[in-house]
């Protein structure tokens, strides 16, 4: 290791190291390859589903919706998770990569392994759908595939502990770890158990798919549900602190509570891998006690964990801007915040939709009883893409409108674009997820081709307000993919043929460069007298952030009266009152 392995970042005077910087570009890059992947299968997907197009062949749909699980949910997401983990125990604490080789090994494992997969895939050898339940069988080159992908992931994961370990021998920084990148270790721990509930399941797998062993089905949707659903509590982990990280950039948003973030963010290890027993629920396999235990007590506390960083995140951000002095009132803060950089209105949109929408929708089908009036429909996609499209990639995309200027050093190209891409993308994201949670009420079921089953010896008539629904749901698909469509050519534009930043003078707007770069919030002369005044006793029983209080009972309302709505319906297939 030598100085010029290293260069000061000019926005936060933060040491970067050179070679740590390289990986992450790289995982960002493969992963931006393969969001453009997953938004192309995704509009074939909603037009054939919208019944008056019926676009692809039966064949050709199931092929087509395993290509776009695993390059969105897998490919993806798990790559940029890669870039957050070396970039946070990195550039966020001063400190370098311990082992950059095998960081890049591992980048040609996790690469090399989805390449693979996605070849398979696309050549019709791997028509199993993303769950690839047992029997189903796939070519044994597709499981091969994924476990290279997950032992490069493994990889990366001991990187990011190793960089720790280094950084504090080495003193880049002091006190304890920042609270984004204890969000990252969070993410990196529950990794480590999703990856390793994959390795017992998917070795086997491929074995079977040779002929050489023997796997039992119910076995295999446990096992595999522990790496297929906290999988995507990784992606919450790796969200949540990005929500806290775009907070302090776009403008300075303050962490209320240290602890209580921290103590959430162990509430998720302790309990995420358990909830995963939801998607079980109806299996006949599986005992009612288990069920409720997992469901309705485990589950719980990891949905606890989510609901203190859906306050602390808005609250800090709420204190953040009244202690710079900016608006006045209950909303004055969130009216004059600076809904044009893409990173700040990402941030928002990531926040309400995961909250409102994900959040709300989550907790009520993981819940037994009503569970049975959902499984199989599209109230259940209509749940994830709220999470993991609406809530993770949001937040991603948000946090890519900084890291192209500060790791890449290039400006955001198409800046006019960039500033609405995330209205569209979320807007289109709304409209598509309430869309799909309206017809799954209806009974429209998910994972089918046709709904109509027009070759089927049997009819089955939906309400007539189903087709509309779908067409909204291709509505909504159509235009969160042009949204995801932009930020591709966005990404790749500014990367790889953007204008260098230059030199940045503080308060100066410059297009393609977020306020937050170039007008740095700072707090207000007087800060100490403000959060004084905020804390007085005189403030009320809504405290010193009264909008976001206001908001928590909004959402409360909103839970209370959705869940209500579900025992209703289920008392009418009881036939109850």
């Amino acid at each position: 290791m030598n100085a010029t392995d290293f260069r000061t970042c000019p926005v936060t005077a933060r040491r970067i190291h050179r070679p740590a910087e390289t990986l992450v570009k790289a995982n960002a890059v493969v992963a931006v390859v393969s969001l453009l992947i997953g938004a192309i299968a995704a509009v074939l997907l909603v037009l054939t589903r919208w019944q008056a197009v019926h676009l692809l062949p039966a064949e050709w749909f199931y092929r087509i919706l395993g290509v776009h699980g695993m390059s969105m949910l897998i490919f993806f997401i798990i790559f940029y998770e890669m870039a957050v983990l070396i970039f946070a125990s990195t550039a966020l604490i001063n400190a370098r990569i311990a082992a950059p080789k095998l960081g890049w090994a591992a980048f040609a494992l996790m690469l090399g392994g989805a390449t693979l997969v996605e070849v398979i895939m696309w050549a019709g050898k791997a028509d199993v759908l993303f769950t690839s339940y047992v029997p189903l069988k796939a070519d044994p080159l597709y499981y091969l595939g994924i476990i290279l992908f997950a032992v490069g992931a493994l990889l990366v994961c001991g990187i990011f502990f190793a960089n720790l370990v280094v950084a504090r021998r080495e003193q880049t920084y002091t006190g304890s770890l920042p609270l984004v990148v204890y969000g990252a270790v969070t993410a990196a721990i529950i990794a480590v158990i999703t990856l390793l509930h994959g390795a017992a399941i998917y070795i086997p797998t491929f074995l079977w798919s040779l002929g050489l062993m023997h796997v039992d089905p119910q076995v295999y949707r446990m096992i595999w549900w522990g790496l297929g659903h906290s999988s995507q509590q990784i992606n919450v982990a790796a969200m949540v602190a990005i929500w806290y990280m775009l907070g302090a950039l776009t403008i300075g948003a303050v962490v209320l509570n240290e602890k209580i973030s921290r103590s959430a963010f162990v509430l998720y290890i302790l309990f995420i891998s358990m909830a995963s027993a939801h998607h079980l629920l109806v299996d006949p396999g599986m005992g009612s006690a288990w069920k409720i235990v997992n469901t309705s007590y485990f589950m719980y506390m990891a949905v606890l964990a989510s609901m203190i960083h859906g306050f602390t995140v808005p609250a800090g951000m709420e204190l953040g801007q009244r202690l710079r002095g900016v608006g006045t009132g209950m909303f004055g803060w969130l009216r004059k915040a600076p809904w044009g950089d893409p990173g700040f209105s990402s941030l928002v949109f990531s926040v309400v939709v995961f909250g409102f929408v994900g959040g709300i929708t989550g907790v009520t089908i993981g819940t037994e009883q009503i569970n049975i009036i959902v499984h199989n429909t599209l109230r259940v996609p209509g749940h994830f893409h709220a999470t993991v499209v609406s809530g993770t990639a949001m937040a991603f995309m948000g946090a890519t409108y900084y890291l192209i200027p500060l790791v890449f050093q290039r400006k955001v190209a198409f800046w006019g674009l960039a500033k609405i891409q995330p209205y569209l993308f979320a807007g289109g994201m709304f409209i598509f997820v309430m869309s799909m949670t309206f017809a799954g009420t209806f009974g429209v079921p998910r994972r089918h081709w046709d709904i109509s089953f027009s070759q089927a010896p049997f009819d089955v008539a939906f309400n007539p307000a189903v087709d509309v629904l779908l067409a909204f749901v291709a509505l909504g698909g159509i235009i969160a993919a042009t949204g995801a469509f932009i930020f591709v050519a966005i990404a790749v534009k500014s990367v790889f043929f953007g204008e260098p930043i230059g030199t940045i003078v503080p308060g100066v707007a410059v297009a393609g460069l977020p306020q937050g770069i170039t007008n740095p919030p700072v707090h207000a002369a007087d800060v100490d007298r403000r959060n004084e005044e905020m804390h007085a006793p005189g403030q009320g029983f809504l405290g010193p952030a009264p909008g976001t209080m206001v908001l928590v009972f909004v959402f409360l309302a909103a839970f209370i009266v959705y869940f209500f709505v579900n025992w209703k319906v289920l008392s009418f297939v009881w036939k109850i009152g």
